[in-house]
């Protein structure tokens, strides 16, 4: 005993004294093979746009693209997973252009693939929001709804495409149900047995993906509420965690990803697959918008909200940091 009553019997501020210590019994790590780079390719641009609600964020061209992809193999990133923006004189009702061979998308996958080869892991996005004129998710019926089964139909031609462009991974968002199973028959029929799934398992219909809309140019009206998740549930991730596993579903993933840490925490204890969460354009945003503001620490805020996903269990993130994250790494 002292006048001042008792040292304290554990110090674990001994453990956080240098950078050096707090990097060495640092419990969460992130690594560039943790990350994918979403990536948008527009059709009918000679150079690349900028995304005004995603600073830095491009709308690529052909080319463009090609070297965005060069450059996140050589920064040791994982994946890229593309999205195709068509000219709007391309819609229609049914997206059509989204299963057309020498749709923006098919091509692009074609580019990238013969640029990286096998050195980076080409993903698709496998909807019709960015090729449909009323911008859902799948075809419409007579009374304006999203029909689950016909939209099924067109997403299995969609997978058989986008595998045949060369697709590592198809990557279904549409939240359809039995959309996973539907998808990996269409894809073992013609032979592409090794192409993968990642399931978007876990979408909800969340206010944060509003920039990602300027981004793809949607042409929404209305919302997505009918299919996307409620965000005021959570057993009903993991009852839609259940059905894509049974249905073949390879990884699964949580998206968003930052205001449903919770939720990935309990889909990653759930599972022995790769578990994805996808930091979407309104997180990408609020942090750049801060920052550009002076409020926040941009550098740090980014590496803490990376951090922070992989410790709740992602095995892979997808971010529009990706490229610049893996460089610092």
């Amino acid at each position: 005993m002292t006048k001042y009553g008792s040292f304290p019997g554990s110090r674990p501020r001994r453990l956080r004294t240098t950078p050096a210590m707090r990097r060495m019994v640092a419990e969460t790590r992130l690594h560039p093979a943790d990350l994918i780079l979403p990536a948008f390719v527009r059709e009918g641009i000679s150079t690349p746009v900028e995304i005004g609600a995603m600073p830095g964020v491009l709308q690529h061209t052909r080319d463009t693209l090609k070297k965005a992809a060069v450059e996140a193999v050589e920064a040791g990133v994982a994946g890229i997973m593309l999205f195709g923006v068509p000219e709007d004189a391309k819609k229609d009702a049914a997206g059509t252009v989204g299963t057309d061979a020498d749709g923006i998308l098919q091509v692009a996958l074609r580019d990238v693939r013969a640029e990286v080869g096998d050195d980076l892991i080409v993903m698709s996005d496998l909807c019709l929001d960015e090729f449909t004129d009323h911008g859902h998710c799948g075809v419409l019926d007579a009374e304006g709804r999203v029909d689950n089964d016909a939209t099924l139909e067109r997403y299995a031609e969609m997978a058989q495409v986008q595998a045949d462009a060369g697709a590592h991974v198809v990557a279904p968002s549409g939240m359809m149900d039995g959309q996973v199973g539907v998808i990996r028959d269409a894809l073992d029929q013609v032979g592409h047995e090794d192409v993968s799934i990642l399931a978007y398992t876990v979408k909800y219909s969340s206010a944060f993906y509003g920039p990602f809309r300027e981004a793809v140019g949607s042409s929404l009206q209305g919302d997505r509420k009918t299919y996307q998740q409620d965000p005021a549930n959570a057993r009903e991730a993991l009852r839609e965690l259940a059905l894509d596993l049974e249905e073949g579903a390879d990884m699964v993933m949580v998206k968003p990803a930052g205001p449903y840490l919770d939720i990935l925490a309990k889909v990653a204890d759930a599972v022995d697959v790769p578990v994805a969460a996808y930091q979407i354009s309104g997180e990408y945003a609020m942090v750049e918008a801060a920052a550009e503001r002076g409020w926040i620490d941009r550098d740090r805020a980014i590496m803490e909200s990376l951090t922070g996903i992989k410790r709740a269990g992602a095995n892979m993130i997808l971010t529009y940091w990706a490229t610049e994250v893996a460089r610092r790494l």
